[in-house]
Parts: C-alpha cells; structure tokens; sequence
C-alpha cells in the first residue's frame, strides 16, 4: 500500500485527486494539507510514503519548500503536481530533491502510474524534462539569463513577469517587501534589464510565463 499526503490549497484539486485515486487499491491517502506549513507538519509527523505537492501554494512553497522537506525527510518521495508546464519549472524541482513532475492537466491519465513509479523509486519525468536535465549537464554555462538566477530569485522573476506586485509577492512569499525589492534589484542586474517590461519580453519570448495562484 503506497501512503500518500496531498498537498493543494484548492478544495475542488484535491477532492478531484481523490476521485481519480479511489480506483487504485494500492494507494491510501492518509492526510491533506493546504499550505506549505501543514505540509511541513505531516513531514515532520511521518506515517507516509509519498507527498502529492502543488508547486505553488500559500505560505512556503516551490523549489524552498521541496529542499525543506527534503532536508527532514530525505527519503520521503516527492511528485510535483503543477500548472506549469514548462520544463524550467521541472528542472529546478527535480534538482531540489522531486522524482517526479506532473502537470494537473495531465493528472486523469498519468497520475496512478506516476505515483506507483515514483513510489517504487523510480523517477517519473517527460521525455523534455529528461532532455533538459541532460542539457544542463553537459552545457552547465550556457547563457541563458535565467539560468544565472537563483531558485528564489527565478520564482520572484516569475511572479513579477506573471503581473504581480511587490506587495503581493512579498505576501504569497512570506518575505518583507525590502527583500523581494533587492530580489528584484539582483534579477535585473544578473539579467542585464533596466524595466519590467524586458523582463516580461524576456519571459514571452522564452516561454516562461505561466499561471500563478494568488
């Protein structure tokens, strides 16, 4: 029996994920949780073997939140369940310590045989994912800005070309607005921009836009 948490702060996500999981006899979900610090909370409780986890929820989240858990619990698997798309987002998860990304648009079909996969300590991976990841491996320098961000810096860069605010960020970050604002400061200079609408081109141009939740 695979014991999994499921990690979504929209009620209708999670109610939707129990119903495509009601028709596998090895999987038992044991607990959800809304935010990062309830998922936090059934880490650090244990009793299961895989965390179903949103990569954008309020509270902690993202890349911050998967290498936490994975400092705590090094040997809990971990499956991204995401909006986005784009195999960025996958690197920088995989690279935090998930064996598995999954988009939600995906979840109908794939997502028992990706939970059994990684369950079973196998990743579980898009074939642009695992072209990626090579990529990165054997061009470590290529010259892409947005590789040069950190993770932080990356989802702040994100949520800024996304439309949000300073104030916003700040908010759904859990940071003071001074330090989004020198995230912000170190995101153009890294990059090379003076304005936010460089940044948004940057983005379009390099399919990095992708849908946030507020």
């Amino acid at each position: 029996m695979i014991r999994i948490v499921i990690a979504d702060d929209h009620t209708i996500m999670r109610e939707g994920l129990k119903r495509i999981l009601d028709g596998a006899p090895d999987v038992d979900i044991v607990g959800e949780a809304v935010d990062g610090f309830e998922v936090l909370g059934h880490v650090r409780q244990g009793g299961f073997d895989l965390l179903l986890l949103d990569l954008s929820m309020p509270g902690r989240s993202g890349v911050d939140l998967i290498r936490q858990i994975k400092a705590e619990a090094p040997k809990l698997a971990i499956l991204i369940l995401t909006m986005h798309e784009e195999e960025q987002y996958a690197v920088r998860a995989i690279r935090a310590g998930a064996q598995g990304y999954l988009t939600k648009e995906s979840a109908g079909t794939q997502l028992v045989g990706a939970i059994r996969k990684v369950a079973s300590g196998r990743p579980y991976i898009s074939t642009e994912v695992a072209e990626q990841l090579a990529l990165n491996i054997m061009m470590p320098h290529e010259s892409l800005l947005h590789k040069q961000l950190s993770d932080r810096e990356f989802e702040v860069f994100s949520l800024l070309v996304a439309g949000k605010s300073i104030t916003e960020i700040a908010n759904s970050l859990h940071l003071s607005v001074k330090t989004v604002s020198t995230h912000k400061t170190r995101i153009m200079q890294k990059m090379g921009m003076s304005s936010l609408s460089e940044m948004v081109q940057y983005a379009v141009a390099h399919r990095l836009l992708s849908p946030f939740k507020t």
